[in-house]
């Protein structure tokens, strides 16, 4: 997910006249009143390579990155709060879930926030671990398997035995969470699954939903903003029609002309992920999570998006409030800063844009397109069909769709329990995931005029008043699923 689901740095500009440079807006990212950074150390658990093949590796093992913190834990007593981290380097986690810190000094909660194998440090074969076969070791199934593993380990080796584990994750990681309840209901009390979007990404839902729901946040500024972004898209259409690449090139401020229909395209995502981006990050203050950005972007690309009569030049300058947000570009590079992959929501960049790329090629069902009537974007069709071609092509594997339905059930929950649901109606995200409760331990919270995962991140001065109701609500179902787990693990323990 791009976001989403992906972590990547991004320099990016509003720009003012091409030829004169990339003029830029100046924010500075806000630190959340009052709050003071946790002390998390960084190591390293010694992790088997394959968790469900004796033969393939000989046991082999590498070294998974996780953060600790137990600045605030009553020792051998306090609950442990463990992040299921997901596609990307942990401590971009970790330093933008707050929330969770924060609750552990409530609760007297071990910390620990643990990386997602193939992601940040923890590459099982080093810069090998993306050739064919080493790949294949990535899969939800081995990364669930690792988090059980390493808190059974530690837990052995913090003399915590008895200390109730709570699972926390924000996207992808949400999703993470809610398996690890499912999968390890011995081992994990309960899981806060923050914009998790379950259902979407089992093939569950519309492949209309996700654009048409970042369409929806700047109809939502001004349907005057929409109709902006869709007209500009139109005047871009015709000048590739034409195939006038030289004044494609000088309207968007490209280091090199498109040549082709494919650069086109490239095009068309590139800004269609900036957008994507702002929907999904709309938050009220700046922030540095995922690039840069200034509070309320939404907003921000709306009001550029209708300065003026030149939407070209608009949509560009839009478009640069995530791609040059520190003025540092002259041009764009349109094939280094967007990524065409089997996600059309964006995979980020670097290894771990490969590692969500595979991810998106076998388990994790991310066919969504635009089609310019239900959203404001050119039509850019995703199926199953091209989803299997790229697939096949990219990495040599033929996706499975579904299966996230049967090895995780899907939207089948009932007769699960212990799981939050958070989602915030700004966020794209959302409606891929479970929106209403399901049973009294099966709970939905839904945040008015929140963005993806905005409860876990940490509280600031201008946090809206739903997102405070529901990290209340959240603090106070985790601690009666701490003190119903401490009371299951005395009983069994008085037992023996």
């Amino acid at each position: 997910m791009t976001a989403g689901f992906i972590f990547f740095t991004v320099t990016v500009a509003v720009f003012s006249d091409p030829l004169h440079g990339l003029s830029h807006t100046h924010f500075q990212a806000t630190k959340p009143a009052g709050s003071s950074d946790p002390q998390f150390t960084e190591k390293f658990f010694t992790q088997t390579l394959d968790h469900f093949n004796f033969n393939s590796m000989g046991n082999g093992t590498f070294s998974q990155r996780y953060l600790i913190t137990d600045q605030y834990w009553k020792k051998g007593y306090g609950p442990i709060f463990f992040y299921t981290g997901n596609e990307g380097d942990i401590w971009e986690f970790a330093l933008n879930s707050g929330f969770i810190t924060e609750l552990a000094a409530q609760q007297q909660a071990l910390v620990i926030f643990a990386e997602h194998r193939y992601y940040g440090k923890s590459l099982p074969f080093g810069k090998e671990s993306f050739n064919i076969p080493q790949v294949g070791l990535l899969t939800v199934e081995q990364a669930l398997a690792d988090y059980a593993f390493m808190i059974r380990e530690l837990k052995e080796q913090l003399a915590a035995s008895h200390c109730p584990v709570i699972v926390f994750g924000g996207s992808y990681g949400g999703m993470l969470s809610v398996y690890m309840r499912l999968k390890y209901p011995n081992m994990v009390a309960g899981a806060l699954a923050a914009s998790a979007p379950i259902l979407s990404t089992a093939g569950l839902g519309d492949a209309a939903q996700f654009f048409r729901d970042v369409t929806a946040d700047f109809e939502n500024i001004s349907p005057e903003c929409r109709d902006a972004v869709r007209g500009a898209f139109h005047l871009l259409k015709q000048l590739a029609d034409r195939q006038d690449y030289s004044s494609i090139q000088s309207e968007f401020a490209l280091c090199k002309p498109p040549a082709s229909p494919q650069d086109i395209q490239q095009l068309y995502g590139l800004l269609r992920n900036a957008f994507t981006m702002m929907a999904m990050l709309d938050y009220p203050y700046s922030t540095s999570f995922m690039g840069n950005m200034p509070a309320n972007p939404v907003k921000v690309a709306c009001g550029t998006m209708l300065r003026g009569l030149d939407l070209l030049a608009n949509l560009r300058d839009a478009a640069g409030i995530v791609y040059n947000s520190t003025g540092l570009l002259t041009c764009f590079d349109l094939y280094s800063l967007y990524v065409q992959c089997a996600d059309p929501t964006g995979c980020g960049l670097g290894f771990n844009s490969l590692a969500w790329d595979y991810q998106a090629c076998t388990e994790v069902e991310l066919c969504f397109e635009s089609n310019n009537v239900t959203d404001m974007f050119p039509p850019m069709a995703f199926t199953e069909k091209d989803r299997e071609a790229y697939c096949s092509k990219r990495w040599a594997v033929v996706p499975r769709p579904g299966w996230l339905q049967i090895q995780f059930w899907g939207d089948a929950l009932s007769t699960a329990n212990n799981i939050i649901f958070s989602n915030g109606d700004l966020d794209p995200w959302a409606n891929g995931g479970v929106r209403k409760s399901l049973s009294s331990s099966l709970v939905a919270l839904n945040i008015s005029g929140g963005a993806h995962h905005l409860d876990l991140r940490g509280s600031n001065d201008s946090d809206p008043a739903s997102v405070v109701r529901v990290r209340k609500a959240e603090a106070e179902l985790i601690a009666q699923w701490v003190k119903m787990e401490r009371f299951r693990l005395t009983a069994a323990y008085t037992q023996l």
